[in-house]
């Protein structure tokens, strides 16, 4: 399974399927979520606004990606 860094604590479908480069796109991300093409967490979304955060796990083309936290620590945004 293939990680997905995200730099923020959660992200909407449609900006992930864009940011992730399964299309170049938010045109065509919007109808591939349309058409179902993604499960997360093992159901199908046909949201786009669908807030993904660390540990979800989106699965496209039969392919599994865990979405995993790349941002700065609480520590880190404290100094």
């Amino acid at each position: 399974m293939e990680e997905l860094k995200i730099t923020t604590p959660f992200i909407k479908l449609d900006q992930l399927v864009k940011f992730a480069g399964f299309t170049e796109t938010g045109a065509k991300a919007k109808i591939l979520i349309d058409l179902g093409e993604f499960n997360v967490n093992g159901i199908c979304c046909t949201k786009r606004g669908k807030k993904i955060k660390p540990g979800d796990i989106i699965e496209y083309k039969n392919k599994k990606y865990k979405i995993v936290y790349d941002g700065p620590s609480d520590e880190e945004s404290a100094e």
